[in-house]
């Protein structure tokens, strides 16, 4: 039988068309995208398309992304292989992490995009959805949850960040590095991760008020005054392996005691640690006062994990044990 790949737009620079205004904006539909993708139709896929959004990334919000997770799941039915989302690529490392923690069967999401718009010379568009369809449709490809493909590579969306506002070489996994690349039109897999058990989506609800800190030389913690009165939850990136300087550390606690308060650290890659310094400020300090420590994520992917769980009602020990298995 062949493979059916359903693609569903959520808009980007790889939707965008010159506006009357100058500049561009999202204007092309999935059906658009497909139709001007050399070699595409040569593929043995059959694909089904949805129009589910039109607009920049960074416009997106939690409930669209729970609203697509909630279509990915009704929507994918034995006969798909998998399936294509192709939307701007300022929040893909966000999007597609939210769709992993929500996306429960075996056939691969992967997310796509564009660094230059159809307009431009050298427009990447076509060649990044041919291979996100190619990584969707196959078998090597299944069970790895979400995962974001351009520029021929395949990353783990757990892993993957942005790099650089305009380089073509922008998503990069900087701890452990792509799971693969599409080498000569057929997705190479080298490396794997484990999977983690699927969240429900939940309710349409409002999304949990979870604010990003990040801790900058000589912060005065404003932030911080009177938060934990007006947010359900808080990630914190602080400096190194987690460290937030000794002068809030009494701010931090009173929030810790307050809501839950994931640390993090602000450096983009490498783990939080839990037992080297013991200095007050330091990880260790810091975990003694009830924070959670972010392991492997990066301060943006707590954020949306901490989110995540918050709107499933966990407890403060499941928070601890999903942090601990990230």
């Amino acid at each position: 039988m062949t493979p059916t790949v359903l693609v569903v737009g959520l808009g980007g620079t790889i939707t965008m068309t010159p506006g009357a205004g100058g500049g561009v904006t999202p204007a092309l539909s999935p059906a658009d995208l497909l139709a001007g993708v050399p070699g595409l139709a040569d593929l043995p896929v059959t694909l089904e398309t949805t129009d589910f959004r039109r607009l920049a990334s960074g416009s997106l919000g939690i409930d669209d992304i729970t609203a697509l997770a909630g279509l990915l799941r009704s929507r994918l039915g034995e006969h798909h292989a998998g399936a294509v989302v192709v939307q701007g690529t300022d929040t893909i490392e966000e999007t597609a992490y939210l769709l992993d923690l929500y996306h429960a069967g075996p056939q691969p999401v992967v997310v796509t995009g564009a660094m230059r718009h159809p307009g431009q010379a050298g427009a990447d568009g076509p060649g990044n959805l041919l291979a996100a369809v190619r990584t969707a449709a196959s078998e090597a490809a299944r069970n790895l949850g979400c995962l974001v493909v351009l520029a021929d590579e395949i990353h783990a969306a757990r892993r993957v960040r942005k790099t650089h506002t305009t380089a073509g070489s922008t998503f990069q996994s900087p701890d452990g590095g792509p799971l693969g690349y599409v080498v000569e039109g057929r997705p190479r897999l080298l490396n794997r991760l484990p999977r983690r058990p699927a969240l429900d989506p939940p309710a349409a609800t409002r999304p949990p008020r979870v604010p990003l800190l990040t801790m900058s030389l000589g912060d005065d913690g404003v932030l911080l005054d009177d938060l934990g009165g007006r947010v359900d939850g808080a990630v914190i990136a602080g400096f190194g392996g987690g460290h937030v300087p000794q002068s809030l550390v009494e701010k931090v606690q009173k929030l810790a005691e307050q809501v839950p308060v994931v640390l993090a650290s602000r450096a983009g890659s490498g783990p939080v640690l839990t037992e080297t310094y013991g200095y007050p400020g330091s990880e260790r300090d810091l975990l003694a006062r009830g924070l959670v420590p972010a392991g492997f994520l990066d301060p943006f992917k707590a954020r949306l994990l901490l989110c995540a769980l918050l709107s499933s009602g966990a407890t403060p020990r499941a928070i601890e044990s999903a942090f601990a298995a990230s």
